[in-house]
């Protein structure tokens, strides 16, 4: 990637439709539009009708082009996006146009690795903006723009600089070795430390909730014969997907789809219903099932209400459960009378409410309304355990009386730690597996 070339990418989805993007970013922007039958001096922020012209001077197609001068676009750069019709053939002709006038073909994320490099963004919010492309639930979406809005990067910036005032004044003391730090001043450094791992912790804490939200909730729904999965499963996608039979055993292999609830993606996962067999295909989906279940961040157990009641089936250590009782609209049995669990109706729909809410209530960390959720990624959470560490080393030295020197080896790893998070220091690792993950044209 070099800064000084111009790039160009077809920033719309593959396929044909109403309309496609192209974008064109970097210093020739405004050059090569002109050299394609644009405006020679294109009004900024402004959206502008321009036939594209090929090297004979044919139209390749009547466009809409909006010009952002820099510093003012998404790149902070010179920036060009034209919108033209969405077949797949003019795009194409369109994007080879401002090939042949000078521009390149965009790297992988290379849009918003600009973005970032010229200050634009920080790199928690580089990132955010796959989380908010690919985001799977409304609570998934909320927790992205609230981090492109910059909501991580704010809370560890605060952090840092708070660090930054403590090691200031760790280093004075190397500056000024005849001087020892006083136990005031060591008790004061102690608390501020104190204060920024608790913050940095609480962060820490999102970790789950944000695999949860990216990734989605693991969900395996399971039970003996006949007692409702499959019937639930059709009931939360809302259409029949899965064979629903009296005769037991109907369902021999897991059944995966993915359904939004509580605020988060469920990737759910029928399984055949747990019970003694002869039936060597059966007891192979019994094992996929009792696999699923091991391997769920959550598991709906699924019961007959009208019969009496079985035992429980096992469930993996860390596991949420729910215990849901089906068939809620005929009577009850009286093994269930007190039994606390969902009481659900797979025939009439009764309890999906109930189930949401539930749902919800397992896996944010407080029940309440949010309108602004944080949670961190795996890189984050790793870069703030060392941060974390490093902190600590820092408290146990400064109490220990060790030399300022050894205290400030301990402040300058929490501060690369949190620098990492954002990307204000230079590491070429961290933006290379960052920005490869990215689709063209962003």
């Amino acid at each position: 990637m070099h800064a000084t070339d111009t790039i160009a990418a077809i920033a719309t989805a593959p396929g044909t439709g109403a309309i496609s993007m192209i974008r064109m970013s970097g210093p020739q922007a405004a050059a090569i539009l002109a050299a394609c039958g644009g405006p020679a001096h294109p009004r900024p922020r402004h959206a502008g009708f321009t036939r594209l012209r090929d090297a004979q001077g044919r139209v390749i197609d009547e466009t809409v082009c909006i010009y952002y001068a820099a510093p003012g676009g998404f790149t902070g750069e010179d920036l060009v996006e034209i919108c033209c019709h969405g077949g797949m053939l003019v795009t194409r002709r369109v994007l080879e146009r401002l090939l042949e006038c000078g521009a390149r073909p965009a790297e992988p994320g290379e849009f918003t690795r600009r973005a970032f490099e010229n200050g634009k963004l920080d790199l928690t919010q580089a990132e955010a903006v796959m989380d908010v492309i690919s985001a799977g639930s409304d609570l998934a979406l909320r927790a992205a723009q609230s981090q492109l809005q910059g909501a991580i990067g704010s809370r560890v910036a605060q952090a840092a600089d708070k660090l930054i005032g403590i090691a200031a004044h760790v280093e004075a003391y190397i500056d000024f070795p005849e001087e020892d730090i006083s136990p005031d001043t060591g008790e004061s450094l102690v608390r501020g430390l104190d204060e920024i791992s608790a913050a940095l912790r609480e962060l820490l804490a999102t970790a789950d909730e944000g695999r949860l939200l990216r990734e989605g909730v693991r969900t395996a729904i399971i039970g003996a014969p006949n007692v409702g999965k499959s019937s639930l499963l059709n009931m939360l996608l809302g259409y029949e997907r899965a064979i629903v039979s009296p005769t037991a055993g109907t369902t021999r292999d897991t059944i995966e789809e993915s359904v939004s609830l509580g605020g988060f993606r469920l990737r759910l996962t029928d399984t055949a219903g747990l019970h003694e067999s002869d039936d060597a295909i059966e007891r192979a989906g019994m094992e996929r099932s009792r696999r699923a279940g091991a391997e769920a961040d959550l598991v709906l157990e699924v019961q007959d209400a009208t019969l009496p009641r079985r035992p429980g089936l096992p469930v993996q250590p860390g596991a949420r459960r729910l215990l849901l009782l089906n068939k809620c609209d005929l009577p009850e049995h009286a093994d269930w009378q007190g039994v606390p669990a969902l009481r659900i109706s797979c025939a009439t729909g009764a309890g999906r409410q109930e189930l949401e809410q539930a749902v919800a209530a397992l896996f944010l960390h407080d029940t309440g309304e949010r309108d602004t959720p944080a949670a961190i990624n795996t890189r984050h959470r790793h870069a703030l355990q060392q941060a974390v560490d490093a902190l600590a080393a820092a408290r146990a030295s400064l109490l220990a009386g060790d030399s300022p020197e050894l205290t400030d080896v301990e402040l300058r790893e929490a501060l690369d730690a949190l620098g990492a998070i954002t990307g204000r220091i230079d590491t070429e690792d961290i933006l290379t597996r960052v920005f490869s993950t990215f689709c063209l044209g962003k």
